[in-house]
């Protein structure tokens, strides 16, 4: 048998059986999942996934005043003038990046 260390973690219930309830659908133990994680960590020597604090919370339109967002809206008709409109995915993708919404 190889030489192997026993990794212990306590994880919440239904966070463990929904984790575990993929991982069974693709085939992977939740021991080779830990493996794979930790052999990225190695790898890239770095945590594999991108943990970071959003730069700033998003506006909130209702604290705007009307000069702010008056400035803002005109960003967004710039936008479409110039021909580099963002379609609603790239809207998506950049809140999720940016503020996890």
């Amino acid at each position: 048998m190889a030489n192997t260390s026993a990794v212990y973690a306590r994880i919440d219930n239904n966070l463990k059986e929904n984790a575990e309830s993929i991982l069974n659908q693709l085939g992977i133990s939740p021991s080779s999942a830990i493996q794979m994680l930790y052999s990225q960590i190695v790898l890239t020597k770095r945590f594999p996934l991108d943990l970071r604090l959003p730069s700033e919370k998003p506006t909130v339109i209702g604290s705007m005043s009307r000069t702010e967002l008056d400035s803002e809206l005109m960003k967004g008709i710039q936008s479409l003038k110039s021909g580099k409109p963002y379609t609603p995915d790239e809207v998506d993708t950049a809140l999720e990046r940016e503020f996890g919404i």
